[in-house]
């Protein structure tokens, strides 16, 4: 069994030889420390190791511009001022032979879009209203021309041909190639449109040139390509990197903004604080979701277009983004509907929140600390974010440019050489190999470790110095240091980091696991190999609800671990015991309190996240990110990133709020345990709120 722990928390016998809080007493929650869990904290240090050659992999192999445009039949990407030649202004790819490209859309052809040939532009090409326009290869061998010089000449050197070039080019062979197609800039793409231009055609025709099919398999054949599920998620990825102006506004000042107001709103207007988050949560959810209907284009006719730039109007292009964002628009509806008919449940049960709430209040008014200290934690997360997501952009980018292996035709007149080449012609891929994948995985996993630790850190050294001001009964003592936020900090980094550190491994392997299984499940719904039975489904859904119970289950144990921790300076699992048990041992006394607590402080973090999604959209709703370079394909990613990132922060600063409580609490908790169910040192506040339970309770009701 558990014995007193006041011996642990600083009530020593004075020299009279009675407990208590006089002079004679030594130092507050400094008795009997030692180092606990180290394994885990030289774990955590290979890990941060690991973490920066795993990154430093990324930014050794990694090129962002790959997320965005293509690979030209060099494999050199488009836009890159590093290829064979300077591409930095040409970063459309267009693809020149478009029987080639009407080959790789036929249904069971073996070539592969990707072995058409293709350069890097900066328009796409359209056809000439009384002549016929060309498109030729990029200026080499004989062709003197500058790639400016040929820029300017809109690619155009077919009229200095010799006729034995002019008469290949007719072939469809190159160097230059006909332009009878209209196309559009679709995502960095010269998406070609099956709508042949008849002047065109016919002055083909008429100079002897091959047959070129018109056929609607070309538009698709590119469209494919332009909205495969890889092509999707690596826009999803650049998105994030063209944004970071966003993020770092959105995702880090707006939250740190609004936290710090709602803390101080708490300590000076604590009385409706809990009718302002509440109604604030319901405007502010509800106007996310007009803005992803906005984009839907389900109102309004503000809904993203994959096109950028100037095009006819009644060219139409649909991509996945905008079924994504039809998607979300629903989840958000639904989400919006349920968490409007749970605020008008917890009306009721405002006044209870707002008692605990005020407890927070005192706690945050004596020890002034408490405030300031989210910075620091605050701090470390942006330096590790901003290094995070640099090098997840360049690990998913990373990976081999290869040429393909192909058999198909792509016989083309090669400048260089002087002749019609057909070996060698294959187009170029990027090639992710498995170490790729697990780099990509375990970076994933190591940010999700880090801000959990960073998180945990946070935590527990608030709750060490709120534990300091219970046991002082909450008076000025000269016990209590007079930094008691940065006393804190200093016990934990000395005796009890591999702790943190061990709570949040497990965190983040439980939820791995849950995201591995929900990846299996939506593999298996996608190749119709779900469990057929209703046996086997009602398996399957059990097993999913059980592992969110445990992830939940782990994380509110983790957090009353943590406050052991700060109190008690025992290892992770043995302070988790001791929590614990504290709780259920109390359960009828504090149980509806605490959770009502957590409850308003929940939609408090929601609504600083929901402000951080709405000002991004309102950002990227700017010219900047509608057109030219920094066009983003939708706002879903960056939002999202920006909704979490704000989550995060108000989860360190609304964390003084919900640490005091549940440290109050707990404290409260092992207080009267060790003096027969009376408490002797609790704030009058808290027993004042915990004795007007009851009659809370039936006023409510």
């Amino acid at each position: 069994m558990r014995g007193p722990l006041g011996p642990v928390i600083g009530r020593y016998p004075s020299s009279d030889g009675n407990a208590g809080m006089g002079a004679g007493n030594n130092d507050i929650i400094k008795h009997n420390r030692k180092c606990r869990d180290v394994v885990f904290l030289v774990m955590f240090i290979g890990f941060w190791v690991a973490m920066i050659v795993n990154s430093s992999l990324g930014f050794h192999l990694g090129n962002p511009l790959r997320l965005n445009y293509g690979l030209d039949y060099k494999g050199n990407v488009c836009g890159d001022r590093h290829a064979d030649r300077d591409l930095r202004e040409l970063e459309l790819r267009y693809w020149l032979n478009p029987n080639q490209v009407y080959q790789s859309g036929l249904k069971d052809s073996k070539f592969h879009i990707s072995n058409a040939r293709s350069i890097c532009l900066m328009d796409c090409p359209i056809p000439s209203e009384d002549s016929l326009n060309w498109v030729c290869d990029y200026p080499e061998g004989d062709i003197r021309l500058s790639v400016d010089d040929w820029i300017d000449r809109n690619y155009d050197y077919f009229a200095d041909l010799p006729p034995e070039l002019r008469n290949t080019s007719l072939q469809l062979l190159g160097p230059c190639y006909p332009v009878v197609f209209p196309s559009v800039n679709v995502y960095w793409t010269c998406q070609l449109i099956a709508r042949v231009s008849n002047v065109s055609m016919r002055h083909w025709q008429q100079m002897g040139g091959v047959n070129i099919i018109e056929d609607i398999a070309i538009d698709k054949a590119i469209h494919r390509s332009i909205n495969s599920r890889s092509a999707v998620l690596k826009r999803y990825v650049a998105d994030v990197g063209k944004s970071w102006r966003v993020l770092l506004v959105c995702g880090g000042l707006v939250p740190l903004f609004l936290s710090v107001i709602w803390l101080l709103m708490i300590r000076h207007f604590v009385a409706g604080m809990p009718w302002i988050t509440v109604i604030l949560f319901n405007i502010l959810i509800i106007s996310v979701t007009m803005f992803y209907y906005l984009k839907a284009g389900w109102i309004g006719n503000d809904a993203i277009s994959p096109i950028i730039g100037e095009h006819d109007l009644y060219y139409h292009v649909s991509a996945r983004e905008a079924s994504h964002l039809h998607l979300a628009a629903v989840i958000m509806t639904a989400v919006m509907i349920i968490a409007f008919l749970s605020s008008i449940a917890i009306v009721r049960r405002i006044l209870m929140a707002t008692s605990v709430l005020k407890v927070a209040a005192k706690v945050i008014g004596e020890v002034h600390a408490l405030i300031v200290f989210p910075v620091i934690p605050y701090l470390m997360l942006a330096v590790f974010f901003m290094f995070w997501i640099s090098a997840a952009l360049h690990l998913f980018s990373s990976g081999t440019v290869l040429q393909n292996e192909c058999s198909a035709n792509c016989c083309a007149y090669d400048l260089k050489s002087k002749r019609v080449s057909c070996d060698q012609c294959c187009g170029y891929r990027l090639h992710y190999t498995t170490h790729i994948a697990a780099a990509i995985l375990f970076h994933l996993f190591g940010g999700y470790w880090a801000t959990q630790f960073f998180t945990a850190f946070s935590s527990t050294v608030l709750a060490g110095s709120v534990a300091s001001y219970y046991w002082a009964r909450g008076e000025t003592s000269p016990e209590i240091p007079f930094l008691p936020v940065f006393s804190s900090m200093k016990r934990l980094i000395r005796y009890s980091l591999g702790s943190i550190a061990l709570g949040s491994l497990i965190v983040s392997f439980v939820e791995s696991i849950r995201f591995i299984l929900e990846a299996l499940r939506r593999r298996l719904k996608l190749s119709n190999s779900m469990p057929g039975s209703w046996l086997g489904k009602m398996v399957f859904h059990t097993s999913q609800g059980c592992l969110r119970c445990i992830s939940w289950t782990i994380k509110s144990v983790n957090r009353n671990a943590y406050i052991m921790i700060a109190i008690t300076g025992k290892g992770f699992f043995k302070a988790s015991e001791i929590a614990t048990e504290l709780i259920m041992s109390n359960i009828l006394r504090i149980g509806k309190v605490n959770v009502l607590g957590d409850v308003i402080l929940f939609l408090g973090k929601l609504c600083v996240s929901l402000t951080s999604a709405l000002f991004a959209f309102l950002m990227l709703d700017t010219h900047r990110y509608k057109s030219a370079h920094y066009k983003i394909s939708s706002p879903l990613f960056p939002v999202l990133v920006c909704w979490i990132l704000g989550y995060i922060v108000a989860t360190l600063f609304f964390g003084v709020v919900e640490m005091s409580i549940d440290t109050i609490i707990l404290s409260y908790c092992q207080d009267s345990d060790e003096h027969q169910g009376t408490a002797q040192y609790a704030p009058p506040l808290l027993m004042e709120t915990l004795n007007d339970q009851n009659e809370m309770q039936r006023l409510t009701q």
